[in-house]
């Protein structure tokens, strides 16, 4: 049975390959496998293997970010012109690479993604009117894609529950005038065990472009929800271990070049020291968050200050760092030639990976947070209301980046919740409310917040409790700057710093 492979396993981790020459497939669980009396065909030219895909259809582009994006097939789609393009996808990369290339020729004209990242022109054609554009949770869509490929038609979720997701409004097109054309619908809503859960519906696709030597993230679901697959692969090898099975595999084709661009590119130097000064307002942030990991712990961390919490674990403990991407077991940021495109976190930053750490897919890592299998996580926020709501993806009108992972990540009752961010925004504005004025991520779902200021406990029922207070700093000082009443603990303590 001959096998194909991309030449890392998943992540940039590299599998030996084997014999060169013929391929066997002996089974296992890492790359992409097709039998010789398959189904599937061989491709020289991406144009090729993209050729009937016509305007109108509805594709699947795997990657996370620029991570382990079909670069030639896309490159193909450029070439065919083909229009009116419905594309799922987690996020749409940048402007000038990946997704943002169809975007600029405005080959799409509809996007389902869970995330913007840093693309403008992604935001400048929706806000304008000439993009249509579904923001889903990151772990939902995940899942609708997996329920897609599994016939399964519906399912129900706790994420995005209490948000403009599930109670609908959010805008799917915008008038050229600014005006709304189109809102998203209300999800229905039943009640299991006591708690509320939304109805979602799976999506499949025409045709499905993914990307083989790189992250499994969306590519392995993708793969199975789409009429026709087309993987692209860097080289074709001897493979012991299977990602996805050749009944899910139509058509290969081997990529002649690849740019392999970082978004972020992040590294560290032997010589690096951590900062220990609290004078820095983040770091004294972050090093207060830190006291928050216990041993034998599973995290996910956030995009912004919570990247930062790696660099003040105690040494004597160990915790499991996760990213939704799909990896468990994040270790610090590479030296410069330790440097991989294809390994990367949430925040699209260069990671290494801890012996024993392990990639998966991103159905799989969703059903870690969802099932309550992460016991912390660390998120920055635009607001947290005095009974813990978040809002932390979208400023209607003005500020579109989506939720990515942001709603699933609150969604578990089994998760504790930790909130890092600075006390007021840049006018100096307090970020802690009475109630949120920007759409909901998650509702009552915060457990505590972390302040260059001060610590509150949340509680879902009575509100806000100042624990801890920095040095120098009075109670009269935080009320000033917090915009909601907060009881004050009667063991109020200097607010504490990790001792590295």
């Amino acid at each position: 049975m001959a096998a194909l492979r991309l030449v890392a396993s998943a992540l940039g981790r590299r599998v030996p390959a084997g014999r060169s020459g013929r391929a066997l497939a002996k089974g296992g669980a890492c790359g992409f496998a097709c039998s010789a009396r398959a189904r599937v065909r061989f491709y020289t030219d991406p144009v090729k293997a993209v050729g009937d895909i016509t305007d109108g259809s509805r594709i699947m582009i795997g990657g996370f970010g620029l991570c382990g994006i079909p670069e030639n097939l896309i490159g193909a789609l450029l070439k065919t012109r083909v229009k009116d393009l419905t594309v799922v996808s987690s996020n749409v990369g940048v402007e000038n690479f990946g997704l943002g290339l169809l975007l600029g020729t405005k080959q799409i004209t509809r996007i389902v993604c869970s995330y913007l990242g840093e693309n403008s022109l992604c935001e400048q054609q929706y806000l304008a009117g000439e993009l249509e554009l579904e923001i889903t949770p990151q772990g939902t869509l995940a899942e609708r894609i997996r329920a897609g490929g599994a016939g399964v038609p519906a399912f129900y979720t706790p994420t995005a529950y209490g948000t403009l997701v599930q109670e609908g409004g959010a805008p799917i097109r915008y008038l050229p005038d600014g005006h709304i054309a189109i809102l998203s619908q209300p999800r229905e809503v039943r009640e299991f065990h006591g708690q509320h859960y939304l109805l979602e519906h799976a999506i499949t696709a025409d045709f499905a472009l993914v990307k083989g030597a790189s992250a499994r993230n969306f590519n392995v679901p993708m793969c199975k929800a789409a009429r026709t697959s087309v993987v692209e692969v860097e080289e074709i090898v001897d493979c012991e271990d299977i990602h996805v099975p050749n009944i899910y595999v139509d058509r290969i084709i081997q990529g002649e070049k690849y740019e392999k661009r970082i978004e972020r590119l992040t590294v560290r130097k032997e010589d690096d020291e951590i900062c220990t000064s609290s004078d820095n307002i983040r770091t004294r942030i972050i090093k207060r968050a830190a006291l928050e990991f216990e041993d034998g712990m599973y995290a996910n961390l956030g995009i912004g200050i919570p990247l930062l919490a790696p660099n003040y674990i105690s040494p004597n403990i160990t915790v499991h760092l996760h990213s939704e991407n799909g990896i468990l077991g994040l270790g610090p940021f590479p030296l410069k030639e330790e440097v991989d495109a294809d390994l990367i976190n949430a925040g699209k930053q260069t990671v290494t990976l801890l012996p024993g750490g392990s990639f998966f897919s991103s159905d799989e890592s969703f059903a870690m947070i969802r099932g309550g299998h992460i016991n912390l996580t660390l998120l920055g926020a635009m607001q947290v209301s005095k009974y813990g709501d978040l809002a932390n993806w979208m400023i209607p009108g003005k500020k579109v980046k989506g939720m990515g992972g942001a709603m699933d990540l609150v969604s578990s009752s089994k998760t504790r919740v930790v909130v890092t961010m600075q006390h007021c925004n840049k006018a100096n504005e307090p970020k802690i409310v009475e109630k949120c004025t920007m759409p909901l991520t998650g509702k009552r779902c915060v457990d505590r917040i972390i302040t260059e200021k001060a610590v509150f406990d949340v509680h879902k029922k009575t509100g806000l409790t100042l624990i801890e207070l920095w040095d120098g700093l009075t109670v009269e000082d935080i009320k000033k700057s917090t915009g909601c009443p907060f009881a004050v603990s009667p063991n109020l303590r200097p607010m504490q710093q990790v001792k590295m």
